[in-house]
């Protein structure tokens, strides 16, 4: 075994990180009309800088911008899509955490035109981050295409039907794939939730009440998934996240991947997945064996919801079991999610997530060298 040369790395993270008390500050004040866009972008610009130069210093071999320029982990980027459009406040959504149950209320998608790419969506971002490593590969993070079409309402769109605008999703992926190539991208993560959720038995059930279709989503989700990567170089690496919710240290769903695991991890093409696996929520590493050999697995073993730190031989063991699916030259580590996914973050301290990250790098050098 030898320390990877490609992405994903050995040690590895998936993407967000803690705002610093500064970045909250100025979007305070953008917000309140006290600073303009160049004043709020000196503060993002100066955070990402010490973003890299954190993730670089404990040894990870990949940097991301710590989506500093984003509200939550998603939104930012679907919005940004000509076509689709920010709809209303719509339920209250349950969320757990070891503390108990709080809320989230998202917006709802709305698809008001024919959707398609008009400028590099986080272009900017990701030139000024590879402007910005040192050591690091430059990693970006969006939302996969899956959360694109995730109970979107066609009501007021030219859409006839889902097919025909999935196949619009997943050209505008497409297009978007090859314009950060062409910036100098090699190394893309698609974020879903929606593959991790449809584990989970109440979440099924309450779907029954939407457009999803429970029994079918996945594979729908792999197939726009999979098209939209159809012409990715090969030189461009690209991993899959499947979270099962991550909003201020609490989830949205639990149970392990067995109810997807065969259609999802035999049927995605990409070059790794990111799986989340710090706790009894996520199931055994059963659902493994459906993992094809040309795959990479990320374990996120270490929880990035507390600041609690994993011990080494925990995780080594934790490796060593789920080395009997994927063998141990196709796994590495990480996190199980980002630090925050949405601008407010997790309970933890900016300390504490270099003492994650710094145990992710150590742990991953004593097992695979």
């Amino acid at each position: 075994m030898a320390r990877r040369q490609t992405p994903p790395f050995r040690a590895d993270h998936v993407g967000s990180l803690l705002r610093p008390a500064a970045l909250h500050s100025a979007r305070a004040d953008f917000a309140a009309g006290k600073t303009d866009t160049a004043e709020l972008k000196a503060v993002e610009d100066a955070a990402i800088r010490d973003a890299v130069k954190l993730q670089e210093d404990v040894g990870l071999q990949s940097a991301t911008d710590g989506e500093f320029r984003r509200e939550q982990w998603h939104s930012d980027f679907l919005y940004a899509i000509p076509g689709i459009t920010k709809g209303a406040l719509g339920l209250p959504v349950p969320v757990y955490s070891k503390d108990g149950q709080i809320t989230w209320t998202p917006n709802a998608t709305e698809i008001t035109g024919k959707v398609h790419l008009a400028e590099t969506i986080f272009g900017d971002h990701f030139s000024f981050l590879a402007e910005t490593v040192s050591t690091a590969v430059p990693k970006l993070t969006v939302p996969s295409p899956s959360m694109a079409h995730f109970r979107a309402d066609l009501s007021k769109s030219p859409y006839d039907g889902y097919d025909e605008f999935r196949a619009d999703i997943a050209a505008t992926y497409a297009e978007e794939v090859a314009r950060l190539y062409g910036l100098g991208c090699r190394y893309l993560q698609y974020d879903d939730t929606i593959f991790a959720f449809l584990n989970d038995p109440a979440w099924r059930a309450n779907s029954l009440a939407t457009m999803i279709d429970p029994d079918h989503q996945h594979e729908i989700n792999v197939a726009v998934l999979n098209e939209s990567l159809r012409d990715k170089p090969t030189d461009m690496a690209v991993t899959v996240h499947m979270c099962r919710g991550n909003y201020r240290s609490a989830w949205f769903s639990s149970g392990g991947y067995d109810y997807v695991a065969e259609a999802v991890f035999g049927g995605l093409k990409v070059d790794g997945l990111f799986l989340e696996y710090d706790d009894e929520r996520s199931g055994t590493f059963e659902p493994l064996r459906y993992v094809p050999d040309d795959q990479i697995v990320v374990l996120g073993l270490v929880t990035t919801k507390t600041p609690e730190l994993e011990s080494k031989d925990t995780l080594k063991r934790r490796v060593e079991e789920a080395a009997k699916y994927v063998d141990i030259d196709r796994l590495c580590l990480s996190g199980q999610c980002g630090f925050a996914s949405t601008v407010e973050g997790n309970t933890l301290t900016i300390d504490e997530e270099r003492a994650k990250l710094e145990l992710i790098a150590a742990t991953a050098e004593e097992i695979w060298g």
